[in-house]
């Protein structure tokens, strides 16, 4: 578990997270430009799984914002279940999690979610 809570973004890979906590020093785009797809998609590229031929948009995938008074806020896709929230909250370093918001927007559809459609650049 991490000292303090942290940002990031995560996948669920083969039922597990695969966390990304945002460090200044290593992930220089830790603030999304242009919604959060933009920084999945930039991290995929380093830490993708092996020999994985998938786009950073195909397993389901979300975020962690904490706010300017210290609340934590999940999104992410609905086929991520509660049952793997714990796991989240001890790989982002949280005590607790105020809200979570499961997004089917663009920025978080999967395989798993009609109208999904791969994003060419992987």
């Amino acid at each position: 578990m991490l000292a303090r809570p942290h940002k990031g973004v995560f996948w669920l890979i083969d039922g597990k997270i695969w966390a990304v906590p945002f460090d200044k020093q290593k992930y220089e785009y830790g603030i999304s430009k242009s919604g959060d797809s933009y920084v999945h998609r930039k991290i995929w590229k380093e830490i993708k799984p092996r020999k994985c031929r998938y786009s950073y948009n195909y397993y389901p995938r979300g975020r962690v914002e904490i706010t300017s008074k210290n609340l934590c806020i999940l999104y992410m896709n609905p086929n991520i279940g509660e049952e793997y929230i714990n796991e989240i909250m001890k790989k982002f370093g949280l005590e607790s999690v105020e809200k979570i918001i499961y997004d089917n927007s663009s920025h978080y559809r999967s395989y798993l979610d009609i109208g999904w459609k791969a994003d060419e650049k992987r």
